[in-house]
C-alpha cells in the first residue's frame, strides 16, 4: 500500500468525512432547498447541498492526507502526490434527496495505485452504512455482508437506473420492457451506489445500468465485489460509463446475457 498506509486506515478517514457530509446534508438542508443548477441535461440537477458537502469532505479529508489526490462528481479532479486517490460524490441520488425521499447517499471511495482499495456508502436518512475492504470483506454495520443466488433469472430481483439524456431514456425503457417477463421483477431505486450495496446485502439480486461515472459506482461496487459479486460491463470489460452490470457469480452470465439480447451492449445510445 503507497506510503505505507492500510486500506483500513483510508477507510476509517473516509468514514469520518462521510459522516460529516451526512450530518450537513440531514441538518443543513433548506427548507425551501431547489436546483442550483443543471449539467448534462435539465433533469441532471446539482443543489446548492451537493457543492456544500463534497467540499466538506475534501476539508475532512484533508486534515489527515492533504497530499492526496481527488476525483469529485461537483469538483472536478485535483491530482495528488501520494498514490492515493479519493473518488466521491456527495450525494448519489440528488434527484431522491431534492424530494425528500430518503434514498440517497454519501459514497466515498479510496483509491492506491489505481486499485479501489476502501469505501464507504453512508445512507443517513435509512439510517445505514456499508463499507468495504479490498481482500477483507464487506459489512452494513457489523454484519458481513454476502450477496444472494437465486435459482435463475427467473427469480432474481433486478436494479437498474436511467440516464440523463430523453433518447438514452428510451432505449433504456425498451430494454427494461424485454427483460421484465424474463426476472421476478425489477427495482428503480434513484442511487447506484446503493442499488450495488443492496446487491452485497442480498436486498436485490443484480444490477444494471449504463451512464454511471466513477463517483457513483466507485465505492458500491468495492463493497458488491467484497460480498461476492461480479461488477463488469459486457463481454470481460471493466464496469465503466458503458455498463456496470453486478450480480453472484452464478447469476450473472444469464443476466448478462439476457441484456446483451436485448440491445443493451449496443454502444450507439
Amino acid at each position: 500500500m503507497t506510503e505505507s498506509v492500510t486500506a483500513r486506515e483510508l477507510l476509517e478517514i473516509g468514514r469520518a468525512a462521510a459522516a460529516e457530509a451526512g450530518k450537513l446534508l440531514v441538518e443543513g438542508r433548506p427548507a425551501d432547498l431547489g436546483v442550483a443548477q443543471t449539467k448534462s441535461s435539465p433533469t441532471d440537477v446539482v443543489t446548492e447541498m451537493d457543492t456544500a458537502a463534497e467540499l466538506a469532505i475534501r476539508a475532512a479529508i484533508r486534515r489527515y492526507r492533504p497530499e492526496d489526490g481527488f476525483l469529485g462528481e461537483e469538483g472536478g479532479s485535483e491530482a495528488g502526490t501520494s498514490g492515493v486517490r479519493w473518488i466521491v460524490d456527495p450525494i448519489d441520488g440528488t434527484v431522491n434527496y431534492l424530494y425528500g425521499r430518503p434514498a440517497w447517499a454519501v459514497s466515498i471511495a479510496a483509491e492506491a495505485d489505481g486499485e479501489t482499495v476502501a469505501g464507504v456508502v453512508l445512507a443517513p436518512q435509512l439510517g445505514e452504512e456499508f463499507t468495504g475492504v479490498r481482500g477483507e470483506g464487506s459489512w452494513l454495520g457489523v454484519r458481513r455482508l454476502r450477496v444472494a443466488e437465486p435459482e435463475g433469472l427467473a427469480k432474481a430481483l433486478v436494479a437498474t437506473g436511467f440516464g440523463y439524456q430523453a433518447r438514452r431514456r428510451e432505449v433504456q425503457g425498451r430494454i427494461v420492457a424485454g427483460l421484465i417477463g424474463q426476472v421476478r421483477d425489477i427495482r428503480r431505486g434513484g442511487s447506484a451506489a446503493l442499488d450495488l450495496c443492496f446487491v452485497a446485502a442480498g436486498r436485490a439480486d443484480g444490477y444494471f445500468e449504463r451512464g454511471t461515472n466513477p463517483w457513483d459506482h466507485a465505492a458500491g461496487a468495492l463493497i458488491a465485489q467484497e460480498a461476492g459479486a461480479r461488477v463488469e460491463g459486457f463481454h470481460g470489460a471493466p464496469a465503466s460509463e458503458a455498463m456496470v452490470l453486478a450480480a453472484g457469480t452464478a447469476l450473472f452470465p444469464a443476466l448478462h446475457d439476457a441484456l446483451a439480447a436485448l440491445g443493451a451492449d449496443d454502444r450507439d445510445y
